[in-house]
């Protein structure tokens, strides 16, 4: 077994040489034991297998890094350990939005888009959005038509949340008073 190397070895293969090899022996070799561990934490089999890959991927692009002095399984399980932890916080606080977002879709309050939906019977819905500017259509566009959320917008139109936020405030306003 002269041919086999140590955690460190490969850690050192793959930080300086994207060395492949020496990635897989390293997942082959500690991919089952933090799956089994992360399993042990979380019952969602897919969450897990996100994890691990998550936790391999840091690894492979070196945005974890190693400290040679220390122990590369406990290394592994502690980017294992805190990549769950953001999982599992993330799904909890996508449920919470989820709940709250299904529990004001069912109030009796028209929402923005059903009231403009509504003046298509009363107004020129077209010709509303066509005298829009192209910056206030393009943020409904993005938010209304194509579903992103606030962050999504702004990453997409290349600027700040707080102006996708602005600009689809006054387009709704705009809208409201041409279909009223």
């Amino acid at each position: 077994m002269s041919g086999t190397r140590s955690d460190g070895e490969l850690l050192r293969a793959i930080a300086a040489d994207s060395d492949r090899r020496a990635f897989e022996e390293l997942y082959r070799r500690y991919a089952p034991w933090l799956t089994a561990r992360l399993r042990g934490r979380c019952a969602d089999p897919a969450v897990v297998d996100d994890v691990v890959q998550e936790t391999f991927l840091a690894v492979w692009r070196g945005t974890a890094r190693y400290h040679e002095d220390g122990d590369a399984a406990g290394w592994l399980w502690r980017i294992g350990s805190r990549r769950l932890v953001d999982a599992l916080r993330g799904d909890g606080a996508r449920g919470r939005l989820r709940q709250a977002l299904a529990r004001l879709r069912h109030r009796d309050e028209a929402s923005a888009e059903e009231r403009v939906l509504a003046g298509v019977e009363h107004g020129d819905l077209a010709g509303a959005l066509v005298r829009l500017s192209p910056e206030l259509r393009a943020v409904l566009q993005a938010t209304v038509i194509d579903g992103l959320t606030t962050r999504e917008a702004a990453v997409l139109l290349g600027i700040p949340p707080g102006t996708v936020k602005t600009r689809a405030m006054r387009a709704r306003k705009q809208l409201r008073e041409e279909l009223a």
